[in-house]
């Protein structure tokens, strides 16, 4: 079945959204480790010159299809006991230098951008050919400017021309180095790929972002940065449109994962929904995650934001005033503000996140879509959202197995009754006890 040029499975899954039945929604959640941090954390493991160990990772579909992406070039990853809640540490020892594969190696990616992304520069550093694939939806997503880089650099990727996956990356044992432009305005990721692999170059690489508009979601590239920083890499931003990392060795790390912001976000906006109040612990105080742009966001709203000894606390207004918001720094965030919007007593604007139609799915036709077939009233603009205010009803919420649009129907089910969530078990990509933890903030069973 096909709505706006979206599809979805024809007999999906349907989750009856719990409602909060007007009373406000208040209580504390933690919340499972960054998947962006995880996956990276990961990646320079595997490229590190001994063991290292992450601790309390993101155990998910994205990070297991990292690990299992690692694996197949020869790193090796063990759990380890752990004080986390939400599963064991991970002690990696690292693919070797040059390392000879064992016959092509095959890649799932699932629907994981950061492994689609990620792997390609790292397979070019092993001795043999690399097929990277994933789901249906993960061969729309853009992948050109990872693969053009990589040419850049003299390594030998087939893709039959489409930018997308799958494709092969045939490995010499070695990357040069040098200097690579890209068109990067998609995805920062393009970005992060390569910086992440550059530390096993033979010289220094100097990526440049030659196109019209910037690099969206920079937070997540100066994430990577700060990765590659803490783990004594010479990484640096020259300009908002050039990175320069120099090779080295990384001695093992030894690393603790941050809460994941963006994955707090929808239990903050039930307090915002509701009039509520809810706390995030463990809060950091300096933070490269976009989600921490949370404390601007809610505000914008009416909410009340207070970050006292590491605990994130929100207080939702008596009504939800509209925005106007440039989320060009935080697109992951979209859908859950989008929720709100809809939920506002007044029109809002979300900006500059026209790089969404990249993800899971074209999260601005999806967001659209959805909303409107339940009474509202959306519009898509070139960059992003126009929602005015329109009385909702209830109805099925579809996902596109996307994580995020899953939890916007779970936010919007809050206030709007008989709201059907399609497949919340797609919020397993980033956060598997989801479905848990929102029962477990609302009272009632998961």
């Amino acid at each position: 079945m096909t709505r706006n040029g979206l599809t979805h499975p024809r007999d999906p899954a349907h989750w009856p959204a719990p409602s909060a039945h007007g009373s406000p929604v208040s209580g504390t959640v933690a919340v499972p480790g960054s998947k962006s941090l995880t996956n990276r954390y990961l990646v320079l493991a595997a490229l590190a010159s001994g063991a290292s160990v992450v601790r309390k990772p993101l155990h998910s579909r994205d990070s297991a299809l990292m690990v299992a992406a690692l694996e197949q070039l020869g790193a090796a990853v063990t759990e380890l006991p752990g004080p986390g809640p939400f599963g064991p540490d991970l002690r990696i020892d690292p693919v070797s230098p040059g390392a000879v594969l064992d016959g092509p190696v095959t890649v799932d990616c699932g629907l994981a951008g950061t492994v689609m992304r990620f792997v390609p520069p790292v397979a070019a550093l092993c001795w043999g050919t690399v097929v990277l694939d994933g789901d249906d939806a993960a061969r729309v997503r853009p992948m050109a400017p990872v693969v053009e880089g990589l040419r850049q650099l003299g390594v030998r990727v087939e893709d039959g021309g489409r930018g997308t996956l799958p494709l092969s990356v045939v490995g010499t044992g070695a990357v040069p180095g040098g200097t690579v432009t890209i068109d990067a305005s998609g995805s920062s990721q393009f970005v992060s790929a390569l910086l992440l692999a550059a530390v096993r170059f033979d010289s220094a690489l100097v990526l440049r972002h030659d196109a019209p508009g910037g690099v969206p979601s920079l937070p997540h590239v100066e994430m990577t940065l700060q990765v590659l920083r803490d783990a004594g890499v010479s990484a640096e931003r020259v300009s908002e449109r050039e990175w320069r990392v120099e090779p080295g060795t990384v001695a093992g790390l030894d690393v603790t994962v941050e809460p994941d912001l963006s994955n707090a976000g929808p239990f903050l906006a039930a307090a915002v929904a509701t009039g509520g109040t809810v706390s995030i612990p463990d809060w950091p105080v300096h933070t490269t995650q976009g989600g921490d742009h949370w404390r601007h966001i809610l505000p914008s709203f009416g909410a009340r934001v207070t970050v006292q000894n590491g605990v994130f606390t929100v207080t939702g207004p008596d009504e939800l005033q509209g925005v106007d918001l440039d989320l060009s720094e935080a697109g992951e965030l979209a859908p859950t503000v989008a929720a709100l919007c809809a939920l506002a007593t007044g029109p809002s604007r979300l900006r500059g996140i026209a790089h969404l139609r990249g993800h899971e799915t074209d999260r601005l036709a999806a967001l659209s879509t959805e909303l409107n077939a339940l009474g509202g009233d959306v519009r898509e603009t070139e960059d992003g959202l126009i929602i005015s205010p329109a009385p909702l009803h209830g109805g099925v919420f579809h996902t596109y197995h996307d994580h995020r649009m899953a939890t916007a129907g779970a936010i919007l089910g809050l206030r709007v009754p008989g709201m059907l969530v399609e497949n919340i078990a797609t919020t397993a990509k980033t956060l598997p006890e989801f479905p848990q933890l929102w029962a477990g903030l609302l009272g009632t069973g998961a």
